[in-house]
């Protein structure tokens, strides 16, 4: 059995945390809701994963400010670091799409104003629907409104659902708003849907579900410097821990040395020189220097080609260099159109 572990909504001393508020890209996230800074009271709150922060999250963020600005209060997301399923079930956890840092940026872009990245527990999860609602909406939020999708579960064993959520707020005086889901040609968005996509390599089709084209971080390692022999030096990036899209080159934007550079993706083996291990490398054009024990972040733009092996070296030279052309060409158009 799990050990049953201290909540900051315990009435118990609760675990010590170096910062429980922070800013991030003109957002606040806080940690705790032991202590909720009084500004971050009495607004309209959104509960749920929004992992990934896709267009469904965006409609409801559009809809949250708007109940915020009708109440007086702060637009408030609440969202769970990290997803319940990875303390219930890790075996079955969904792959994140989204580190907490990166989810509160994408949020402040849509124009939150505090995320309540709370750190998720069994105290947190074994809450009933009826505890849960008066701990976190009435007590610690002092919330005016909720904004929730139509398949939103809250509670123990998820026994909530948005029926007993409409009674729990008629009951506390606090409205209630249900915001339909965002449909496409091929069905309703979900975090889901671009998880598949993002597996299968399709960061086209992920990108147009998401409000920002698809980013993983990591940490650059030391590699075989087969890339740079060719004259094409690469960053190898590991220690990422977010979903890597499929096998493939890739166009994207890496961040590094506190600039955006074009950048030309490779995610997986080098059949070529009969190298089969898995990896994940970057090629950041125009930059010179060394990244070697630095984070590097990759927005992926576009799918370039699959992985194959060529005859030859000068074969793969030359592969790599129209790559490269390519890579350089999608970040040029990027950054001469909205997104």
């Amino acid at each position: 059995m799990r050990q049953r572990s201290e909540s900051t909504f315990s009435d118990d001393v609760a675990r010590p945390m170096s910062k429980t508020t922070v800013r991030i890209d003109a957002v606040t996230m806080i940690r705790s809701l032991n202590c909720t800074p009084a500004g971050f009271r009495c607004g309209a709150v959104a509960i749920g994963n929004f992992d990934g922060v896709h267009r469904g999250h965006a409609r409801l963020i559009e809809r949250l400010k708007q109940n915020a600005s009708r109440v007086g209060g702060p637009a408030t997301v609440f969202t769970f670091d990290p997803h319940p399923v990875v303390v219930l079930r890790p075996e079955a956890a969904p792959h994140p799409l989204t580190w907490v840092e990166r989810k509160a940026e994408l949020l402040a872009q849509l124009g939150v104003d505090a995320v309540v990245a709370f750190p998720t527990d069994m105290a947190l999860l074994c809450l009933p629907p009826r505890e849960f609602f008066d701990r976190v909406v009435v007590d610690a939020l002092g919330a005016k409104a909720v904004v929730e999708g139509s398949n939103f579960r809250f509670g123990r064993d998820r026994a909530g659902d948005i029926h007993l959520l409409e009674e729990f707020c008629r009951q506390a005086g606090v409205a209630l708003e249900i915001v339909p889901p965002v449909t496409d040609g091929d069905g309703t968005i979900s975090s889901s849907r671009v998880r598949d996509r993002i597996r299968h390599g399709d960061v086209d089709a992920a990108r147009r579900m998401l409000t920002e084209p698809y980013r993983v971080r990591g940490m650059v390692t030391h590699g075989a410097r087969r890339g740079a022999s060719l004259g094409f030096p690469t960053a190898n990036v590991e220690a990422v821990d977010t979903l890597l899209p499929g096998l493939g080159v890739y166009a994207g934007r890496a961040y590094a040395a506190g600039k955006a550079w074009p950048a030309a993706v490779n995610i997986g083996p080098n059949p070529t020189f009969g190298e089969h291990g898995f990896k994940f490398e970057a090629h950041l054009i125009g930059f010179d220097g060394s990244l070697y024990g630095e984070p590097l972040e990759v927005d992926f733009l576009a799918r370039l080609r699959d992985i194959h092996p060529f005859g030859s070296g000068d074969e793969l030279t030359r592969q790599l260099q129209a790559d490269v052309r390519a890579a350089r060409e999608t970040v040029q158009q990027w950054t001469t159109r909205a997104f």
